[in-house]
């Protein structure tokens, strides 16, 4: 088993969002990567310069951040030869790794651009390192830029940042400084192909919380009758942890609750909502140990949007 550190540079439509492609809003221009083994060594490094084909011209902020010259970009390899051979080269059984939670979004939507999705079925776990260093070294809440991460921790920068293979590079030095346990207990999951079946979809226990990813649904008001997104389970013991406040939304996307389990007192719950290319509807659903501070927040907050719908019924008549 080995990890797959990488980073893509990519450009967008240089004539705004007018002339964008809506399919491919970001096409990647380059793709780097740093293969470690299972003892997080550097063992190979995978470099890929793409040839544009989407948006022909550099996006002014692409030119000024990514530094690759026209000739470099025209004498690049086509995505599907590139991203075919940089899954051969990561293999079957890697695990990505990526500086924040961006780049496996863009690689799949750019795969799917060309039909290779196929070549790389998700949802799959992979390791946020932005978020592992924050765990780590700072205040679990904070997402850094790499170059941060880099200070913090007085690594040597000889390369400039916003190279993919540097890039890369930095991140893979970063990752091979957090301990084990925290990578071990803070992974991540993309779920830019989510479930599509009750049997495909994610129940998964971490430090504090728990999460679970559902299927798909026509509409929002469909998966808000399903039981198992309705349900409340501690997350610790996993029991079924009575409601003190049940489901409420706060806007069209976010849904709250608040529960109790007899061992392990007060949790949280929220509900996310997610809209699939297709139009269709899943959920990611979090519970986590609260306490009473954050439960008489959550009362007050579901307290004030029934004042609110109910001033706005009067105003109706």
């Amino acid at each position: 088993m080995n990890y797959i550190v990488f980073d893509l540079e990519w450009n967008q439509s240089p004539y705004g969002k007018a002339r964008e492609v809506k399919r491919l809003p970001f096409e990647i221009i380059e793709i780097g990567a740093v293969k470690l083994n299972s003892d997080r060594e550097v063992v190979d490094t995978f470099q890929r310069i793409v040839r544009p084909v989407v948006y022909k011209t550099l996006n002014y902020r692409t030119r000024e951040i990514v530094h690759l010259t026209r000739s470099e970009l025209e004498h690049g390899d086509y995505f599907p030869d590139a991203v075919r051979a940089f899954l051969a080269w990561a293999g079957p059984d890697s695990i990505f790794c990526t500086w924040g939670t961006v780049d496996l979004p863009e690689l799949q939507r750019n795969m799917n651009y060309y039909h290779l999705l196929r070549l790389l079925k998700g949802p799959f776990h992979y390791y946020d390192v932005q978020k592992l260093f924050a765990v780590q070294f700072e205040d679990m809440k904070s997402r850094r830029a790499l170059e941060y991460a880099v200070d913090y921790l007085e690594l040597e920068k000889g390369e400039a940042f916003h190279r993919a293979l540097a890039d890369a590079a930095y991140t893979a030095e970063v990752f091979q400084r957090i301990d084990m346990d925290v990578m071990l207990a803070y992974d991540s999951i993309d779920v830019y192909q989510n479930p599509k079946t009750k049997t495909d979809e994610i129940h998964a226990i971490y430090n504090g919380y728990s999460k679970y990813i559902s299927c798909e649904f026509d509409t929002k008001e469909d998966a808000m009758r399903d039981p198992e997104v309705l349900g409340t389970y501690c997350c610790r013991c996993g029991r079924k942890a009575r409601k003190k406040i049940h489901w409420f939304s706060v806007n069209a996307r976010n849904y709250y609750a608040m529960a109790v389990c007899p061992e392990h007192g007060l949790m949280k719950g929220k509900i996310r909502m997610r809209h699939t290319e297709e139009g269709r509807v899943y959920v990611i659903k979090t519970i986590k140990v609260s306490n009473d501070f954050e439960a008489e927040m959550i009362r007050e907050k579901r307290e004030e949007l029934r004042a609110k719908r109910r001033r706005k019924r009067r105003g109706s008549h």
